[in-house]
């Protein structure tokens, strides 16, 4: 039996990871050299106050081009966790699910104008938990795909209002294009 999945978002372009990089050694040589030089006495505090606040934007900036997402499932103890990760940085807690009934696909509409994807795990009667947002569909579709074929569970693609579709996921895989039930 299976015991442990990552479903993990795809790694970083190379171009965002050298970018994180350069915002994150930034931001370490700026900290070292601050509490080098840092002399706290009144007239130099607002600078070193300045140079702090620089070092956590460039931190911040640093991890919004590092970070992705992924989640983990145990499948022998029913739980699951989804996990932001920066390196071997590890941030979210387990929950425990069991009674899955399925994986669904649906978009939310943005301000702007433009879809967001979600991925959504139903379990119990009418409880959820999202798994991930994407700006893709078919991104957002192989990963319910995926999530849905560990947990041999139904994939559900509600991305249109009032007109749900089961997916036949093996007439998906033959076809390479998606199949709905009938």
């Amino acid at each position: 039996m299976k015991e442990n999945i990552i479903v993990s978002e795809k790694q970083r372009p190379l171009w965002q990871r050298v970018i994180a990089s350069l915002f994150l050694t930034s931001a370490v040589i700026l900290f070292a050299y601050t509490i080098y030089r840092a002399n706290l006495i009144d007239d130099h505090l607002i600078d070193f106050g300045h140079q702090i606040e620089l070092v956590i934007y460039l931190t911040g900036f640093g991890i919004a081009f590092s970070f992705h997402k992924s989640v983990y499932i145990d499948l022998n103890n029913s739980k699951f966790r989804s996990t932001i990760e920066i390196g071997p940085l590890k941030i979210g807690q387990w929950k425990s699910i069991s009674n899955y009934k399925y994986v669904s696909i649906f978009h939310q509409p943005l301000q702007d104008g433009n879809k967001i994807f979600e991925v959504n795990l139903w379990f119990d009667r009418n409880k959820h938990w999202e798994l991930y947002e994407k700006f893709d569909f078919i991104e957002a579709f192989e990963i319910g795909y995926k999530i849905s074929e560990f947990l041999n569970i139904d994939l559900l693609d509600a991305t249109i209002p009032n007109n749900y579709k089961w997916v036949d996921k093996k007439a998906t895989i033959e076809a390479g294009k998606i199949i709905y039930s009938d």
